[in-house]
């Protein structure tokens, strides 16, 4: 079992905050979980699939997502993934997160590098984190996703044409 564990850096470097945000690692809100424990959970619910797995569906139009946990200290997804489906580069408005592979193999996009997350593995973050995750294999993948607190908010971002990260749009929560 791998867990990768990252911080906010500059956003010059993979997974760092919007240029503009600051650069310094936030400690996590007051109730909410660190990144660790958030790891710890989505791995644990990742191997434990039988309460979950029999919700899971795959659509061809975009990626399957279901809530299915939320409290005021953090909330789970769990996440189904067909080939070519990904999320775009987003943040956690402020939230901490991690994600566990259930099944298959997710990439994780930063701005300049990209690593592959498989069944079984798990990664976790800080706030102000910014990635992409996609399924770049030929086979449907299933990740579970847990955060805290709850997500709030998002943004969406491109990267322009000299690597840095553009903010394209803000979501919040009653848009999912």
């Amino acid at each position: 079992m791998t867990v990768t564990t990252e911080s906010s850096t500059p956003a010059k470097q993979s997974g760092g905050p919007v240029p503009g945000r600051g650069t310094t690692t936030r400690a996590p809100r007051k109730g909410s979980l660190a990144p660790p424990r958030l790891a710890e959970r989505a791995r644990d619910l990742a191997r434990d699939s039988g309460d979950w797995l029999h919700r899971v569906r795959l659509d061809p139009q975009g990626r399957w997502y279901e809530r299915i946990h939320q409290d005021a200290d953090h909330e789970v997804w769990v996440i189904s993934w067909l080939p070519g489906q990904s999320t775009g580069f987003h943040d956690h408005g402020g939230s901490s997160g991690a994600f566990a592979v259930a099944l298959g193999t997710l990439q994780e996009h930063h701005v300049r590098s990209a690593r592959d997350v498989g069944a079984g593995e798990t990664h976790a973050f800080g706030p102000d984190y910014v990635h992409d995750v996609r399924n770049t294999s030929d086979a449907p993948a299933v990740s579970v996703h847990v955060y805290s607190p709850p997500l709030s908010s998002m943004r969406r971002y491109d990267v322009d044409s000299t690597g840095e990260l553009v903010e394209l749009a803000a979501e919040s929560a009653e848009d999912w």
